[in-house]
């Protein structure tokens, strides 16, 4: 595979040791709603499919990626003690290679300056506020300030309406959080679920954020979305250190 053709590689300031890539939906094998890149063995696609889909991205690791069961949570793996499938919405790893799959929760890439850790965060707006941005961080065990995060492609506000209990979600707890939802004629809200991710970035101490400006929903060519399609693929997002 071409990861100049088919793969969005992060344009953040990592260090040389720190690789990372985002796949879109396009270089695989999987037929329609999943065509083509679908990694997702749960949702409904073939088994086959999505392993010769994750076959072709398998030159690029050091190891075979931690593949999480997501469940909208906050549990935290870590990539080089985890078994078969462990049930978490992040993994973070010094030699294991961390992933999350999403098809409009926002996929975030952490590491540190110094290249000594990594993490996947699996961000939908439930993760968020449960905390799992916060949860990998500590996990990281690192000085947040000497942080960075990358921000891979979401849901857009323009296209991720949401109801009351989901902005109450954040600003019960946090009224600054009230900036990310504006007020939709149907009465309800249209969510910023990048703005949200890097207020909770920020108030950990994490200034260094990168990315944040594609949108699922809208470029369909390029992005499976659940919420606009129902039935759909899910993208990788991946992070690992390059062994010495």
């Amino acid at each position: 595979m071409d990861p100049n053709e088919h793969l969005i590689i992060p344009d953040w300031p990592a260090p040389s040791n720190v690789r990372a890539m985002q796949t879109t939906r396009r270089g695989g094998v999987s037929l329609a709603p999943y065509n083509s890149l679908n990694l997702g063995l749960h949702v409904g696609d073939s088994a086959l499919a999505v392993e010769q889909n994750r076959m072709r991205l398998s030159h690029f690791f050091p190891s075979e990626p931690v593949w999480l069961e997501q469940v909208h949570g906050a549990t935290v793996a870590d990539a080089d003690k985890a078994g078969c499938l462990p049930s978490a919405d992040a993994c973070i790893g010094r030699r294991g290679v961390c992933v999350v799959m999403t098809a409009d929760c926002l996929p975030i890439l952490l590491c540190d300056i110094a290249g000594t850790v990594v993490g996947a965060v699996h961000a939908g707006w439930r993760g968020l506020a449960a905390g799992v941005i916060e949860a990998a961080v500590a996990a990281m065990d690192v000085k947040s300030e000497n942080m960075m995060a990358w921000l891979g492609p979401a849901i857009s506000r323009s296209a991720f309406e949401v109801g009351e209990e989901v902005r109450a979600a954040f600003v019960d707890t946090d009224a600054s959080a009230e900036a990310a939802f504006l007020p939709s004629q149907t009465g309800k809200y249209q969510a910023d679920i990048y703005r949200l991710a890097r207020s909770r970035l920020n108030l950990l101490g994490i200034e260094r954020i990168y990315g944040g400006d594609r949108c699922t929903y809208r470029e369909s060519e390029d992005f499976f979305s659940y919420r606009r399609d129902g039935a759909t693929g899910r993208m990788g997002t991946f992070i690992w250190l390059e062994r010495k």
